[in-house]
């Protein structure tokens, strides 16, 4: 598995991840930084503009100040290390650069994003970088973020940027009818597998449908006994109720057979065979075919395993289900309590609550819990008794 096998690029273009302002890019485009391709290098490519680059390029700055792009994530989360690739920028490359991240309510333009109040803050702090290089940066604040604002000093060129981390997803948004309970945008992750030597198991819970083979998980053809499985860790606790497994554009190198089992960790060990049982039970799978499969529902689960047999390649895998009033909850908390200050108050506010109970709540918290929560909305309700407080409740899962 590679270093970041748990994790997922929340600024990835296949999740919805774009590059919405910058200050400058005269010699190459910004929207470059998220080709999801390894940038790529022509030494006698020229345009008008002078030497063409696969990445985003600034001009030479002659005034004081920095070069800048804002980058909306595609799944709003929790980054936990960024990648800067200056690939191929040798003597055009920045010396530092840094990092601000912000979350905002909506779908707010390059305007909004840019006007006075926004409450940028620092996650990685102007650090040296090193030209022709793929530099990795830690980021220490844990809170979810929408958007990053990429700083560079002075000017220069960036290849790519990549933003790993955990994607957080918003309750309100998954409230009602049942959602793919393995999505990437949801939250559900690949956590580990037996093999992924021609493609990443992450590709099986991406957005949308594969456009080729390369899209999918492949592993290599196994020589000896068992089989190629993945796992997986559901965006939250559910109840199965449809269950996919696409073969799509895979033909001579489709599994035989396949399996979907299911696990409740908050009960048992993963470790304990008992504890699995079948969602989608041992069966024949066919080439280049989008399997659905009805599941009763009746078993909690935490995390679904994909067998294979005994090898072979799956485009996608979907877990269509529904969530319990507790698992609901504690999602909601959760989201809650890593949202920035001013994206909290805003959420309060647009429950109906007034700023000084909602400056309470926010302040209480990690709430962690069900119980935290209500100990939270009690104590600010004593201070001032609030008309928002039965929305903020029902938001929150009580």
């Amino acid at each position: 598995m590679s270093e970041f096998v748990d994790r997922v690029d929340l600024a990835g273009r296949r999740l919805g991840g774009g590059v919405m302002a910058a200050s400058d890019e005269w010699f190459a485009e910004k929207e470059n930084l998220l080709n999801p391709a390894p940038a790529a290098h022509d030494p006698d490519a020229f345009g008008h503009k002078g030497k063409t680059y696969d990445g985003w390029e600034t001009r030479r700055r002659r005034e004081p100040g920095h070069d800048w792009a804002i980058i909306r994530l595609g799944a709003p989360g929790t980054v936990r290390s960024v990648v800067v690739d200056t690939a191929f920028f040798r003597g055009n490359y920045p010396e530092e650069v840094s990092l601000e991240a912000c979350g905002l309510e909506g779908t707010p333009d390059a305007a909004a994003l840019l006007a006075e109040g926004v409450g940028w803050e620092t996650v990685v702090p102007r650090s040296p970088v090193a030209g022709d290089a793929r530099n990795v940066l830690d980021v220490g604040v844990e809170r979810r973020f929408t958007h990053l604002r990429l700083n560079m000093y002075p000017d220069g060129g960036i290849a790519r940027f990549r933003a790993y981390g955990d994607v957080i997803p918003d309750p309100r948004y998954l409230a009602g009818a049942p959602f793919d309970l393995l999505a990437q945008e949801n939250g559900g992750l690949a956590v580990d597998c037996s093999d992924r030597f021609f493609s990443s198991p992450h590709n099986l819970n991406a957005p949308g449908l594969p456009r080729h083979m390369g899209e999918g998980w492949e592993n290599r053809r196994r020589r000896g006994p068992g089989n190629d499985w993945v796992l997986f860790r559901l965006a939250a606790a559910g109840l199965a109720r449809v269950a996919e497994i696409d073969t799509t554009f895979f033909l001579g190198n489709a599994p035989g057979e396949a399996a979907l089992r299911g696990c409740d960790a908050t009960t048992s060990s993963l470790g304990d065979q008992d504890a699995w049982f079948d969602i989608v039970p041992r069966q024949k799978v066919v080439p280049d075919t989008r399997h659905r499969y009805l599941v009763d529902g009746g078993a909690r689960a935490t995390h679904v395993r994909l067998d294979v047999y005994p090898d072979g390649g799956v485009a996608r895998v979907r877990l269509f289900g529904d969530l319990d009033a507790q698992t609901r909850s504690a999602l909601a908390v959760r989201w809650f309590d890593l949202l920035p200050v001013p994206q909290a108050l805003a959420v309060l506010a647009a429950c109906g609550a007034s700023r000084d109970w909602a400056r309470l709540v926010v302040e209480a918290r990690p709430l962690r819990d069900r119980a935290g929560m209500d100990a939270a909305l009690v104590a600010a309700s004593r201070e001032h008794r609030d008309v928002g407080e039965p929305r903020v409740r029902a938001l929150l899962g009580n």
